[in-house]
């Protein structure tokens, strides 16, 4: 298959007819219906079925349709590059974390890197941990905040904010003067909100518990800790959180986990691949608003 003919059949299989996707591709039906011809004639087989006028895409078009994906959404990321070389702004800066951070943490930085940058180009994801690495590696991610170190040759990583584990339950559980101190292993419900085996703060937590002796029920795990947050706030007893989920617990009560367990914001970038200006100052404003979500949090924790 030719690049013209997985862009045509891409645009098929996205909104089924050859007239949509002559609309989708700014091309005139006639010439749509000849590069699909030409490209199932290279191909040997016929990719969808002709009935009354609509397509079917048949099992082979839906393999290819799977297989041919990233290399579609490379074309679409050349073409907007090319786009953008036209204008005086260029850069391009791909940014993904954990959710815990993109909810909490880059929607005030995004604002105050904007003053600066109003027409660089950013895109925003989240993944789950092992997936934010391979990005990274893959060079899918200019750079990527997360709540631990991976620890990859290939990553660097460097510490941007820091925080520590902290307890939230719902509202009225503590007195204020309770609410002020740490909240020890001991003093934690027998049932709790809990988070995977194989979550990097979930197995910090699962240690302490461990080294004290302390193993409360945990009946309801979650993958994030937002959701743990929601569930508290619901009145399903408490969790133990992330600094940053803590801070943003607006309707929760709070307390320090002890014995504490440090939890540091890391900006992660591919070793062989030095930040732009743009994407240093954006990393820049993404650390100053972690470390004032960590402020307000203790000056308003309650």
């Amino acid at each position: 298959m030719r690049l013209r003919h997985i862009e045509v059949f891409h645009a098929i299989m996205q909104v089924g007819t050859i007239s949509g996707a002559a609309e989708v591709l700014h091309i005139s039906q006639p010439a749509v219906t000849k590069v699909l011809q030409h490209c199932e004639l290279q191909l040997g087989m016929q990719l969808f079925e002709r009935v009354r006028g609509k397509l079917y895409p048949r099992p082979e078009a839906h393999r290819l349709f799977v297989e041919t994906g990233k290399l579609n959404r490379d074309l679409q990321s050349i073409r907007r590059l090319a786009a953008s070389l036209k204008g005086e702004h260029v850069e391009s800066i791909r940014v993904v974390s954990s959710p815990a951070i993109a909810v909490g943490i880059l929607p005030n930085a995004m604002t105050q890197w904007r003053r600066d940058f109003p027409a660089t180009r950013c895109e925003l994801a989240t993944h789950h941990t092992s997936e934010v690495v391979n990005t990274l590696l893959l060079g899918e991610a200019d750079m990527a905040f997360l709540l631990h170190d991976p620890r990859h040759p290939a990553i660097v990583a460097e510490p941007i904010a820091e925080g520590v584990m902290t307890v939230i339950a719902p509202a009225g559980r503590w007195t204020q003067k309770c609410a002020a101190t740490p909240l020890s292993v001991d003093e934690l419900d027998d049932e709790m909100i809990g988070l995977p085996d194989n979550d990097p703060l979930g197995s910090l937590v699962a240690a302490v518990f461990d080294a004290h002796g302390k193993q409360p029920q945990m009946r309801t795990v979650v993958q994030t800790y937002q959701l743990a947050s929601a569930l508290v706030e619901a009145g399903n007893s408490m969790a133990v959180v992330d600094p940053f989920t803590a801070a943003q617990a607006r309707h929760l009560q709070k307390r320090p986990f002890s014995p504490a367990i440090p939890i540091r914001l890391y900006l992660l970038t591919a070793a062989n691949a030095p930040l732009s200006h743009g994407a240093r100052e954006l990393a820049a404003c993404i650390a100053a608003s972690a470390r004032a979500c960590l402020d307000g949090a203790i000056m308003g924790k309650g």
